[in-house]
């Protein structure tokens, strides 16, 4: 009799792609049908931020292909990078395109997958813990909490010219979204903090800023909008990194707990809750 609870991965064919999650960083995060692919795959093809301890998981005998894009530096276009897994996949390899985060959300995974179905070649999707919920999560920082918020909004600090969106109601944002998650907008950080108070976000709204999250090189800065864009430069923040907007930043008081395995002592009640429903 068969053990219908046991996990059997499908199988990776030549000629296929499989556009999958890395996740923030720490190769823990992995899903199972990454790590299959990691073992399957003929070619990998990688981008900037997944974690080398990530890549090691691939077969010895595997071709590695860079095709990290880093603002400010020579990176292959993206029409290139499809251009090549249709002609790696057509070679008859099991190719594996390996992103950072999740390929669907801000990682130009949707491009590529039509260029695979304008191509004729086969694909299959794995989502990846995205930064915006993994990373922050590695923080301390939940991104919902029923104390502080029912939404959160995920928005680019870039689109794909390098600049801010065009388009968006930064009222609205501001106004509108108790939680704001901003992927990619440390270059952009003044900019976008200039529309949020002239959207209508107080400068007292706490922000984090967290660098290389889920990586051995994590480091948060915790500070307010108002002085967000001083603070990541006096602490010489780089990129990659995530800013988080909203109350629910105040949590990393009682849940950094990387933080507390170093000895920070965690506030049992960041949000001064019990205080609060007590005086209501």
């Amino acid at each position: 009799m068969s053990d219908d609870s046991a996990f059997s991965p499908p199988p990776f064919l030549p000629g296929t792609v499989w556009l999958v999650g890395a996740g923030p960083g720490d190769p823990g995060l992995l899903t199972l049908l990454a790590k299959h692919a990691l073992e399957q795959a003929d070619a990998v093809v990688y981008d900037a931020l997944v974690d080398q301890r990530t890549l090691k998981l691939a077969r010895p005998d595997a071709e590695r292909l860079y095709a990290g894009k880093r603002g400010g530096k020579p990176s292959p276009s993206q029409p290139d990078i499809s251009d090549r897994l249709v002609r790696l996949a057509r070679e008859g390899k099991r190719v594996l395109r390996l992103k950072g985060g999740d390929p669907f959300v801000f990682g130009r995974g949707g491009e590529e997958a039509l260029a695979l179905v304008a191509a004729g070649v086969p694909f299959r999707i794995v989502p990846g813990v995205t930064a915006g919920i993994g990373g922050l999560a590695y923080a301390g920082i939940p991104v919902t909490h029923r104390d502080t918020n029912s939404a959160v909004t995920f928005i680019t600090g870039h689109n794909a010219i390098g600049e801010v969106p065009d388009g968006l109601d930064w009222g609205a944002l501001a106004k509108g979204s108790p939680v704001l998650v901003f992927y990619m907008a440390l270059k952009h950080l003044a900019l976008i903090r200039d529309r949020l108070l002239k959207g209508g976000r107080p400068a007292s709204d706490p922000v984090a800023v967290v660098s290389k999250a889920a990586t051995r090189d994590q480091r948060v800065v915790e500070t307010t909008l108002g002085a967000c864009v001083e603070a990541a430069a006096a602490a010489r923040i780089e990129p990659p990194a995530i800013v988080a907007v909203g109350e629910a930043v105040r949590l990393r008081a009682g849940l950094d707990w990387l933080g507390a395995a170093e000895g920070r002592k965690l506030v049992p009640d960041p949000l001064n809750v019990k205080g609060r429903r007590a005086a209501g």
